[in-house]
């Protein structure tokens, strides 16, 4: 897919399932098409060279890489420029049949694109880009009222230059004409847009957390005051600094931070939450059939991921029902993740075996997951991390951000997947002839007649390992 945004113009190249798509090749060219707008209501004649060159190129990347459908649409600069139906043939020129998406499309695909990876979502999806702010309710699955506003982060400067209040009621009156917030005050935000991740890494910085992790980022109402304050006293120098900040984005926080306040008071915001899954997810997830929607996108890109990496016939299904009776009263949440957790339990066998572990707990933290909140993150790497051997101390701690008690079950998991993996050697046949319970105070390991030689003195030692995690004694039953 090519985004043709008022900041940038970016190739985004998709591979795997359609529900979970990943990511394998990301590049932008910031073109800054929306700079002019403010000025002359134009496309500058050199941000128009450099969008169309950079068109050029992705045009001809994405015929070598032979993409079998090749999105290409434009938002609120080219929709907005007396000259966009200029950059539009420029843009047929190169091969490339350009969609030029409304205002209010835009705000449907950036819920949809929040919907995509957080299909719980309730609350407005607010979508930063360059030359328009796109609100879009999301309830149940679905989007509701959507709206697009002239504030994007360039034209902000000229809205900010009498001050803060004044600012806020322009805003306020933008909202209140279209009839916004309405009956939507008091819900939460769903950030959308690379000026509001930038807000957020500001904000991973400034409190230090000890997983700085972008996506599903919380943040309070009381976070808004502390980041404007940070985008007053800090230098431009020192935005630029921080670790992952983009020199285009630094410049723009200020006026960031100044709009999310403003929406804030407005909307009577309690908290806010970071997406970044946005409009190109959106336009793919809505081209999607219903029951394909229904999919749960953490379910469907563990299975991939699993069937990508495994060593033979991926089972992690098999594996997740075999270890099951011994979590009857877990949560269907933590349920959900324990078998994430299962089809990703092969993995990391390719690595180093000094490192498995680690790789594991790389893969649970920082992979490219949908559908998963930062506490689900961690208890998915804890898992994988016990699930390939990891010594207890050298997992990272993560301070306060999930409950000590879930850790604990997520170890368990981990060393039931390993027993699993053990006992079988890596295939699914095993899990069919033998069972694991427990039965007053007993990890009871059953095997079949015709299986008996499966037991040996490593299956024994990690059936020893997951009984004291769970304060049983280990008994193998031959059937």
């Amino acid at each position: 897919m090519i985004d043709i945004g008022s900041n940038s113009v970016r190739l985004v190249v998709y591979e795997g399932p359609a529900r979970a798509p990943a990511v394998i090749f990301n590049e932008k060219v910031p073109a800054g098409l929306g700079r002019g707008l403010a000025v002359d209501g134009r496309i500058a004649e050199e941000d128009a060279e450099r969008g169309l060159t950079a068109l050029r190129r992705y045009a001809l990347l994405a015929q070598h890489m032979e993409v079998k459908d090749l999105q290409c649409v434009a938002t609120a600069a080219v929709r907005d420029a007396d000259n966009g139906p200029d950059f539009i043939a420029g843009a047929a020129k190169a091969g490339l049949r350009i969609r030029l998406l409304s205002g209010e499309e835009e705000a449907k695909a950036a819920g949809c694109g929040v919907l995509s990876a957080i299909p719980d979502a309730h609350g407005i999806a607010v979508d930063l880009g360059g030359g328009s702010l796109e609100l879009a309710e999301v309830k149940n699955g679905r989007v509701g009222r959507c709206v697009s506003f002239p504030l994007g982060v360039l034209r902000l400067p000229a809205l900010r230059v009498n001050g803060q209040q004044m600012f806020e009621r322009s805003v306020r009156k933008m909202l209140k004409a279209a009839d916004w917030p309405g009956g939507l005050a008091g819900l939460p935000l769903y950030l959308v847009g690379g000026s509001w991740r930038a807000l957020a890494r500001l904000d991973l910085e400034i409190t230090r957390s000890s997983f700085a992790v972008l996506d599903q980022h919380s943040l309070p109402r009381a976070a808004v005051r502390r980041l404007v304050r940070a985008t007053r006293r800090m230098s431009y120098e020192d935005i630029r600094a921080i670790p992952g900040m983009a020199s285009n984005r630094a410049a723009s926080l200020p006026d960031a931070a100044a709009l999310l306040a403003a929406l804030v008071n407005i909307i009577d915001v309690p908290e806010m939450t970071v997406s970044s899954s946005g409009l190109r997810e959106g336009l793919l997830y809505q081209s999607l059939a219903p029951d394909v929607q229904a999919q749960d996108p953490l379910i469907v890109a563990a299975e991939f991921e699993g069937l990508r990496l495994a060593r033979f016939a991926p089972h992690g299904r098999a594996i997740a029902d075999w270890i099951a009776p011994l979590f009857r009263q877990e949560s269907p949440a933590d349920s959900r993740i324990r078998l994430a957790a299962s089809l990703l339990s092969d993995v990391a066998w390719s690595a180093n075996p000094d490192f498995r572990a680690e790789r594991g707990t790389e893969i649970g933290l920082h992979g490219n997951w949908r559908g998963i909140d930062i506490p689900g993150r961690i208890l998915l790497a804890r898992a994988l991390h016990a699930g390939f051997g990891g010594a207890d101390a050298d997992f990272p701690a993560m301070g306060t951000l999930v409950a000590p008690e879930r850790l604990v079950s997520a170890r368990q998991w981990g060393l039931a997947i390993r027993l699993a993996q053990r006992l079988t050697g890596g295939i699914e046949a095993p899990l069919r002839a033998s069972s694991l319970a427990l039965a007053d105070g007993k990890l009871l390991l059953g095997l079949q007649r015709d299986w008996h030689h499966l037991a040996g003195e490593s299956v024994e030692r990690r059936l020893r390992s997951l009984a004291q995690a769970l304060d049983a004694k280990p008994e193998l039953i031959l059937l």
